[in-house]
């Protein structure tokens, strides 16, 4: 389903990634529920394809999320 706003994220979305971040997210995920109505899997392929778009502009280290240079 999708978000109404970064709140409505899950959990771990919540706790591990930076706001900004949460809102790539958020709309990437959202789009990605349109783009894939069809399939089975939409979920799933709408939180990789989420998940995706925030590691182009953010990398995990020891720090946790942070933008990328």
């Amino acid at each position: 389903m999708p978000y109404r706003s970064v709140t409505d994220l899950p959990e771990a979305v919540r706790r591990h990634l930076p706001r900004d971040a949460q809102e790539i997210y958020l709309k990437v995920f959202n789009h990605a529920w349109v783009e894939y109505a069809g399939r089975a899997d939409r979920e799933a392929v709408a939180h990789k394809v989420a998940w995706a778009a925030v590691k182009k502009k953010y990398q995990k280290n020891d720090d946790g999320w942070v933008r990328k240079a």
